[in-house]
């Protein structure tokens, strides 16, 4: 029987979003050309699974990683301490589920957003012997390389949604990322916002790369449009705080035309503002958050949906087993597609019976205990 374990699972109380590969410099025009050429890109890959597709990938050989079956993973976490990790960790382990032929553990540690126990984790987990391959998604990236490191010279070591700044893991799993959120949402507003409209940018927390590439490419392409940014402030993932800062900048200006957001969790709040207000609805950034898209289909938003899709957490699992049976995998960076939730596929998305903080991009719709197992009904 397949023992599934979940060690120290106490939810952090941060936001808890970090870092991933090479994310020291948050504004690199090589960084931001590259997502340019993913974003144009056909995945490669099953049709309609697509955390088993890649873009531009190359199959790499596991053939000295192969080993006799079924396999004891294990996955060191850097939380669930935001409602986006809680999906992807309950997508996690219903796809553990669906390869339980394959898999004799799933034992999972939860370093509560801290780097210092992340560390002990996956020493822990290297000592003990019991682990045939370790998934990581580390808490922050400089802190978790040496762990890593380390570990890989004992078994294989998959990473995926953040990076650590070596390339010894046999696969590094993540989608576009930061940059591409930025361009696709930047673009979008550019296309709707009328001549000399003004934007606001929220964001939530400083110094995280994620978020600051996100920013940064956003910005290039506003100035490059010469569009007005009347301010981008931090709204520490805080609705009431989210708020506020809108209420201020629609006192201050009059009007405000479009809201651009570094993640959507607060979008409905920043929309609240403006019905308190008495102000028509800005052009608008989200994410693929339940109670955002129901908002703007309900209201008729001009709006669009970014996503840093869920449906990553299923791949490392994946790539875990195929690895261990010494098939090849994409490496040793496997970039997954990073779709966006438009006007014309709103439908597809919204879905009145999931929780408000679900979000629709988990590709968990054909999982065992769907939807139930997310606060479905």
């Amino acid at each position: 029987m397949k023992r599934i374990v979940l060690r120290c699972s106490a939810a952090a109380l941060a936001v808890g979003l970090a870092t991933g590969a090479g994310a020291q410099e948050f504004n690199s025009q090589k960084d931001f050309d590259y997502a340019q050429e993913l974003l144009k890109m056909t995945p490669q890959g099953p049709e309609g699974k697509p955390w088993e597709q890649n873009l531009g990938g190359k199959q790499i050989d596991t053939s000295k990683y192969k080993k006799p079956g079924p396999y004891n993973i294990c996955f060191s976490n850097a939380g669930v301490d935001n409602p986006w990790r809680v999906v992807g960790w309950t997508d996690m382990q219903a796809q553990a589920d669906m390869l339980k032929s394959d898999i004799k553990s799933f034992t999972a540690a939860d370093a509560e957003g801290k780097d210092d126990k992340q560390i002990s984790d996956i020493n822990s987990f290297v000592s003990s012997g019991k682990c045939d391959a370790l998934i990581v998604s580390p808490n922050t990236t400089a802190a978790l390389t040496p762990a890593v490191e380390a570990a890989c010279k004992k078994l294989p070591v998959l990473v995926f949604d953040r990076g650590v700044q070596t390339d010894c893991p046999v696969t590094f799993v993540n989608p576009i990322g930061g940059y591409g959120w930025g361009i696709t949402t930047a673009n979008f507003i550019v296309s709707k916002l009328p001549k000399g409209g003004k934007v606001l940018g929220l964001r939530i927390l400083p110094g995280v790369d994620v978020l600051e590439n996100r920013w940064a490419a956003a910005d290039r392409i506003f100035k490059a449009n010469n569009i007005n940014v009347v301010g981008a402030e931090f709204t520490g993932g805080d609705n009431a705080k989210t708020k506020t800062i809108v209420e201020d900048y629609i006192n201050r200006f009059g009007k405000i035309d479009a809201i651009w957001m570094d993640a959507g969790a607060t979008a409905v709040a920043a929309v609240e503002a403006f019905e308190d207000a008495g102000q028509p609805y800005p052009i608008i950034t989200g994410e693929d958050q339940e109670d955002f898209l129901t908002k703007w289909k309900k209201e008729k938003l001009t709006a669009f949906a970014p996503t840093y899709p869920t449906y990553q957490w299923r791949a490392p699992v994946i790539a875990a087993v195929k690895i261990l049976k010494g098939e090849p995998v994409v490496g040793p960076t496997w970039k997954l597609p990073q779709p966006v939730v438009t006007q014309e596929t709103l439908d597809q998305y919204v879905d009145p019976n999931m929780p408000p903080l679900h979000y629709a991009m988990c590709g968990c719709k054909d999982m065992p205990g769907y939807p139930q197992r997310w606060g479905g009904k």
